[in-house]
């Protein structure tokens, strides 16, 4: 007897979204970030990397790709959490660099932003907090960085980058960035093919700048949508209209990525000077 299957429903946007994912090869992405990251140390005559490790999935795939590239001896894992970093992402941070075997320390950084705070004096707004986080952070990459003779390494994705999800100066300062051509769906593709934890690779995205903070409540939409209107708007070059369709959503989301895309645009290029005018 023949058994009829029924039929399967896949939303839209999941359709486009596998389109998305098609578009590298894990294999082959692992091998051009390798040979990049080794490029780019060996061009800096650095003795390697270091990279701060937050427990979410970009840091561990850079992280991870780091070791391939240049082996455990030469990678210094940095965890920064503060008083409100959730206990999970210390222990996978944590967990992560244990099973690379690579030297890890850890720089509690809330009593560093309290004094911070108390010199200045002066009772900054909750993003002025937040990017002074990221700050700090940046300046203890740097510290540890500069000491060693290494470079730091970059964990930002083209996601973020394209909405200017990231602060200017603070996760944004780096020297290189060996993701920051794949969209979150796909550096999450990479993790799994890289054999991060799955706790790991499927964790919900946040910047851990504030206690709670999530990142879908300041993006217009989960990654699964977001990518594909970034792909359909920034690689297809398509209306507005078609990525909104394409995504599932609605043409004022769509909108608040373009929004969110031009008022960001400050981040992606030098601060501007006289220089060309001289």
């Amino acid at each position: 007897m023949t058994t009829i299957q029924e039929p399967v429903n896949i939303p839209a946007h999941r359709i486009a979204l596998e389109l998305v994912l098609a578009k590298i090869s894990p294999q082959r992405e692992t091998r051009r970030i390798v040979g990049f990251v080794r490029k780019t140390v060996t061009g800096a005559r650095a003795g390697g990397v270091v990279v701060g490790l937050s427990g979410g999935v970009d840091s561990s795939v850079v992280g991870a790709l780091c070791v391939r590239a240049l082996g455990k001896e030469r990678v210094l894992a940095l965890l920064m959490p503060s008083d409100h970093t959730p206990k999970q992402d210390i222990e996978d941070a944590e967990a992560l660099a244990k099973s690379w075997q690579v030297e890890s320390s850890t720089v509690h950084i809330s009593s560093l932003m309290r004094s911070f705070s108390a010199a200045v004096g002066l009772e900054g707004t909750k993003v002025a907090k937040a990017n002074a986080v990221a700050r700090i952070r940046m300046a203890i990459l740097y510290y540890y960085a500069n000491s060693l003779g290494y470079l730091v390494g970059g964990t930002g994705d083209r996601s973020e980058n394209l909405l200017g999800y990231f602060t200017k100066w603070g996760d944004g300062g780096t020297d290189f960035l060996p993701i920051a051509h794949l969209y979150k769906t796909q550096v999450r593709e990479l993790g799994a093919y890289l054999g991060l934890p799955k706790g790991v690779v499927e964790k919900p995205a946040s910047p851990q700048l504030w206690a709670g903070q999530r990142a879908t409540d300041e993006i217009p939409a989960d990654y699964d949508r977001l990518d594909v209107v970034l792909h359909y708007l920034f690689d297809m070059k398509a209306s507005r209209a078609k990525a909104a369709k394409a995504a599932g959503l609605t043409i004022e989301v769509v909108d608040k990525v373009v929004e969110m895309h031009n008022g960001s645009a400050h981040k992606r290029v030098p601060p501007p000077s006289l220089i060309e005018e001289s």
